[in-house]
């Protein structure tokens, strides 16, 4: 059995990953350890030198992902096909400081009670967070200061991702986790239930020497999504409640619309409805799109396509909707009762049917090969 595994997600990281192999295997000693990459299917070429690795080097193994994206869930797939006692959890960027892993795993061979070995940033015994931006450092110790109302486990730098755990932990917590996002170690002592026994590794988080950072404004929103389920999910399905906001932006958008229309423009109240409808639909496919189906959203050639199928899926309910409001308008009910009354009649079916055409079996009709005859 191994005694640790190095789980490495990766997404075109092709001219990190030999650079990462090279420096732990400067660091670490002996055979029993192992890399195990997680590559999402990348275009860069990373598959190719990950082949070549593993072929060269007994230690490196790697998974590929079709289908599939994220980077939470890629480390519960790495740690899942392993038989090691510890998993260290670390990026390929060259972010974090790779010269504290050593030190981190053998802290479970000094204390045999020790779950976790958190890099931290802000331990206050050192490390730091490099050359990032005073708002970036204020979003981040907000968002360590939000995780700290539920979470029971005290941490430094709880959005850290780079981590040591042992075996146990996961098992007893991989269960109860969403795998969704980039915050895996904060999904993980909220999954816990309890209390872990934790010790932390001050480094200094470091610029990326090659490609792209993968990080971008919705990752705030997934986040937020992951505490949101851990407080709520056993009452209500957080996508749900994703949806429900994403109908109420659409719905702010709709009367917005109706009212510069109808008020503003003087257009006939029922051309006004149908457009403010038209623009609000688009509005709650690209947010639902880009937020509530985040893991599963199109993307490229497949984005028309959803958005067609979106309006085609929501016509049924804007009919009802605009007859609902031109019904209601018609009675001298206040425009703006008449508008919110139409916008959401159909708000059901929306839900119901886009989820499991749009985000679902759309997606797989489109990419499904077709077979030469």
């Amino acid at each position: 059995m191994k005694r640790a595994s190095i789980i490495i997600p990766a997404y075109n990281e092709r001219d990190n990953i030999p650079l990462v192999v090279e420096r732990l295997e400067k660091l670490l000693p002996g055979d029993n350890w192992e890399i195990v990459f997680v590559d999402d299917d990348s275009q860069d070429g990373s598959r190719e030198v990950l082949m070549e690795l593993a072929r060269s080097n007994p230690r490196v193994r790697f998974i590929r992902r079709i289908g599939r994206r994220g980077l939470a869930s890629a480390c519960l797939e790495g740690m899942a096909s392993s038989a090691a006692d510890v998993f260290a959890v670390m990026d390929c960027d060259l972010q974090h400081d790779e010269t504290i892993l050593p030190a981190m795993l053998r802290a479970f061979e000094e204390d045999s009670a020790l779950e976790l070995a958190v890099g931290s940033r802000y331990t206050g015994k050192g490390g730091g967070t490099g050359d990032w931006s005073k708002s970036r450092v204020f979003v981040s110790r907000f968002a360590t200061r939000i995780g700290s109302i539920v979470r029971k486990t005290e941490l430094t730098d709880p959005m850290s991702g780079f981590f040591a755990i042992r075996r146990n932990i996961f098992e007893e917590t991989v269960r109860q986790m969403t795998g969704k996002g980039f915050k895996i170690l904060l999904d993980i002592v909220l999954s816990a239930g309890r209390p872990l026994r934790v010790r932390e590794f001050p480094y200094e988080f470091r610029t990326r020497q090659h490609g792209e950072s993968k990080l971008d404004i919705v990752v705030a929103f997934e986040y937020l999504y992951l505490l949101a389920d851990k407080i709520f999910g056993r009452f209500v399905p957080v996508r749900f409640v994703l949806y429900v906001l994403a109908g109420l932006s659409g719905l702010v958008l709709h009367i917005g619309t109706l009212g510069i229309l109808h008020k503003l423009a003087d257009v006939p109240f029922i051309t006004a409805q149908i457009l403010a409808t038209l623009a609000a639909m688009a509005s709650n496919f690209l947010v639902n799109n880009s937020v509530t189906f985040r893991q599963q959203r199109l993307k490229g050639g497949l984005l028309l396509p959803g958005l067609i199928a979106y309006m085609m899926i929501c016509g049924m309910g804007a009919v009802v909707n605009v007859q609902s409001a031109e019904y209601l308008f018609e009675q001298n009910i206040p425009w703006w009762f008449a508008g919110a009354a139409g916008a959401l009649v159909g708000a059901v079916w929306n839900y119901a049917v886009s989820t499991q055409i749009v985000w679902t079996w759309l997606p797989g009709i489109l990419k499904k090969p077709t077979s030469k005859k």
